[in-house]
Parts: C-alpha cells; sequence; structure tokens
C-alpha cells in the first residue's frame, strides 16, 4: 500500500489530504490550531475520527501521543543515543516497540518491528516536488498507525531542528 502526503502543508491549524497511489483521497489529518499542545486527528474520508495525535504535556523529552478511541495506542519519543541518524522509539500500548530510524527531515526513513521491516517513508522516487510516500510493507500492519507515526516522528525532528 503507498500513500503520498503533500509535505509542504504540514504544520498544526493545516489540514491536508494523504491519496492511495491511485489519486484517490484516504486520510485527512486535521490540524488543530489553538490548543496549548500540537494536536491532530487522523480522519477517514466520511470525518470519522481513526486516531488522535498531541503532544504529552509534561515530559522530560518531548513525547507524542497516539490514541484510538480514546485509548491509548503508542507513544513516541526521540532516543537518546544516536548519533548519526534520527532514532525514535515507539512503544505500542501492548508495550510491543517499534523502531524509527533514518533521515527524518529528508524524508528517508524505516519504521521497523523486531528488525522487520514495516513501512519506508521515502522521497526517492516521487515526480511531485513536495511529495513523500509512505509505502506499508506488510499487509497486516495498520496503515492508520503508521501515518500518525510518521507525522509524529516528522513534527519531532522538525521541532528539534527549531530549538537548535
Amino acid at each position: 500500500m503507498r500513500f503520498l502526503v503533500y509535505d509542504r502543508l504540514l504544520g498544526i491549524g493545516d489540514d491536508y489530504w494523504i491519496e492511495d497511489d491511485q489519486g484517490s483521497k484516504v486520510f485527512l489529518v486535521d490540524g488543530k490550531a489553538m490548543r496549548l499542545r500540537d494536536t491532530w486527528e487522523l480522519k477517514d474520508t466520511q470525518g470519522r475520527v481513526l486516531i488522535d495525535i498531541h503532544q504529552k504535556m509534561f515530559a522530560l523529552r518531548d513525547t507524542m501521543v497516539i490514541e484510538r478511541a480514546g485509548e491509548p495506542l503508542a507513544t513516541i519519543k526521540r532516543r537518546r543515543l544516536s548519533l548519526l541518524r534520527n532514532h525514535y522509539r515507539v512503544t505500542l500500548a501492548d508495550g510491543t516497540e517499534l523502531d524509527v530510524s533514518g533521515k527524518i527531515l529528508d524524508r528517508e526513513f524505516a519504521v521497523e518491528y523486531d528488525g522487520e521491516l514495516l513501512a519506508v517513508i521515502s522521497r526517492r522516487r516521487l515526480t511531485v516536488r513536495d511529495t513523500y510516500g509512505i509505502d506499508v510493507v506488510r499487509d497486516d500492519a495498520d496503515p492508520a498507525l503508521l501515518i500518525a507515526v510518521a507525522v509524529c516522528v516528522i513534527h519531532l525532528a522538525e521541532k528539534e531542528r527549531e530549538e537548535d
């Protein structure tokens, strides 16, 4: 499954569609402006909220929280020791951990579980400017969760760059 994200629109308060590889709208990322914390909702084409994404208010390191139907689904933090590449840890509610690593700001990174590739985020094979693809590799993976993870790690990396 491949999804296309138009990168130039990423930001709080901005709404943008994620399309499939046929150009059909699949998910709406609805940015919520005027909030105390960074917040988005991932919605389907009928406007139903599939996933809530928000920044954890009180944490030593920047942390994003992903929820589904009001229940915690995952938390995302930058790994402490990651010298050459960006590394983020995604901890699912059941304790499972996913690893996100690569060049986040260049939109060239992967999401893995126990060394097995789940999704690749890349601009390499796309001709449309300011667009990146999210290729969900496994058929049994949750595309909405992987898209939410991509949104979170990009936001955390951009926020970290702004603070430097």
